[in-house]
Formats: structure tokens, C-alpha cells, sequence
């Protein structure tokens, strides 16, 4: 099998791509992270999500620390070939690590001030504790 797929990947400047993770079920969104050639490929290969940690500069299996992995589904290139779009199964259904469902749990109300709109489901100190970096 060939790569060609990834050659139509319009990557950014410093190789990287935008991706979206999506609950496959229920269409919510659930984080933005970002990915390289070769942790897309590796995703595809293991049949889960692995980004680009910009912060630590390496790759990043998401739930390696807090054992909230997401299993790849399906992966989707949007219409003009520079956003990725992974939809997954959020096992532990935590994204965040905050301890949240999804890392977009604030909303902006109409006296334009950010709402929290999710109750964490687990404390994010527990999910860490002892593990170093949080995922």
C-alpha cells in the first residue's frame, strides 16, 4: 500500500495538519488537536487517534496517561484538503482534560461572558495523579 493519500494533504508550514475528533455516534465534537504525516498514518495503522503534541514535540497517543483512548472509526479530508476530521469512539467517554465529555464545554451567552455548560465527569487529579503529562 502507498502513502499517496497523504500527499493530498495540504500540512501547514511546520508540517502539520488540523484535526477535529468527533463522538462517531452522537456527531459531538469532542477536541481539536493536531496532527503530522506520520501520526495520521500511525492512526490509521492502529485503528486509534495519535496526534502531534506541539507542546512536547512528539507524537501523542491520546489516553497513553489517562487511558482515554479514542478508537478510530473513520477519518474524513474536508473539501479543501487542510482539516482532518477523526470520528471515534471515546472510550472512558472523557476527551478532555479537564475531566469533561468534550473540550468544548464553554459557551458564549448573549452579555458575551463564557458559560460552562458540562459538568466534569471525573476529577482530572485522579486521572493524573502520579502519571506525568496529561492526554
Amino acid at each position: 500500500m502507498t502513502d499517496d493519500w497523504l500527499e493530498q494533504i495540504k500540512w501547514d508550514g511546520q508540517g502539520l495538519v488540523p484535526a477535529i475528533a468527533q463522538d462517531f455516534r452522537s456527531g459531538r465534537i469532542l477536541m481539536m488537536a493536531w496532527m503530522n504525516a506520520e501520526s495520521l498514518k500511525l492512526s490509521v495503522e492502529e485503528g486509534r487517534a495519535i496526534y502531534w503534541s506541539r507542546s512536547r514535540g512528539k507524537l501523542w497517543r491520546k489516553g497513553e496517561e489517562s487511558g482515554h483512548v479514542q478508537r478510530l472509526h473513520e477519518v474524513r479530508l474536508d473539501c479543501d484538503s487542510d482539516v482532518v476530521l477523526l470520528q471515534v469512539e471515546q472510550l472512558g467517554e472523557i476527551a478532555c482534560h479537564t475531566g469533561r465529555e468534550s473540550c468544548f464545554y464553554r459557551r458564549l451567552d448573549a452579555d458575551r461572558t463564557w458559560q460552562i455548560t458540562d459538568d466534569v465527569r471525573k476529577d482530572p487529579e485522579s486521572i493524573y495523579a502520579g502519571k506525568g503529562e496529561k492526554s
